[in-house]
């Protein structure tokens, strides 16, 4: 499988295929169950997810072999096609890549679901105080549509704007919104009918949605 997937990156690359705006990790449904296990819970975060992005193919093919599934280095080596002592530097270097960029404050799922809950109930409301009550002044929105479905092509900053974006986009609309569990961490899921589907996955630091 990991030969396979290396084959596919290199395919991809000669082919140059540009993909149309933000990327984000695909969203995986699970349960609350996997917040238990919090090493399973954060190899399946959007946030590392997004941090494995950044890695080359064969870096990021090491790292999973070895992080998560903690196979020998002499199984790795044979499935990527390197030495031994090749891929032990290829998983130091992984390593320090991935905790450079790691989230630095660890966040309870209990303190992540209230901020969503307040989120929720602003977006239902169209509440634009609530919003600002909830969002961090610096928040992030990126947003992936994959050149498939309308999102914003780059990401967008400050907690005005984030605000403004989303009491437009969804006041044009009939919606529902649903709390869910995303990739080991609460979620939101929007319908909309034939106009959008989404699915939002937050960071929180001090009660508040920063990203």
């Amino acid at each position: 499988v990991t030969r396979q997937a290396l084959n596919r990156r290199r395919t991809l690359a000669r082919r140059r295929e540009d993909y149309v705006g933000e990327w984000l990790p695909e969203p995986l449904v699970t349960s609350p169950d996997v917040a238990a296990d919090v090493e399973l819970a954060e190899s399946l975060s959007i946030a590392m997810l997004t941090v494995l992005e950044t890695l080359g193919p064969a870096e990021r093919a090491v790292f999973v072999l070895r992080e998560v599934f903690d196979t020998p280095y002499d199984e790795i080596a044979e499935s990527v096609g390197k030495s031994a002592a090749a891929v032990r530097q290829i998983a130091h270097r992984a390593r320090e890549h991935v905790a450079a960029r790691r989230p630095r404050v660890p966040v309870s799922a209990t303190e992540q679901q209230e901020a969503l809950d307040r989120f929720l109930a602003a977006i239902r409301h169209g509440d634009l105080q609530g919003l600002f009550d909830v969002l961090a002044p610096d928040v992030v929105i990126v947003a992936d549509g994959g050149g498939v479905v309308p999102a914003a092509r780059r990401p967008v900053g400050g907690a005005q704007r984030v605000a403004g974006l989303l009491i437009r986009g969804l006041r044009s609309v009939d919606f529902e919104a649903a709390p869910v569990w995303l990739n080991g961490s609460p979620a939101i899921r929007i319908d909309a009918g034939t106009a959008f589907n989404a699915a939002v996955s937050v960071a929180v630091e001090d009660r508040r949605i920063t990203r």
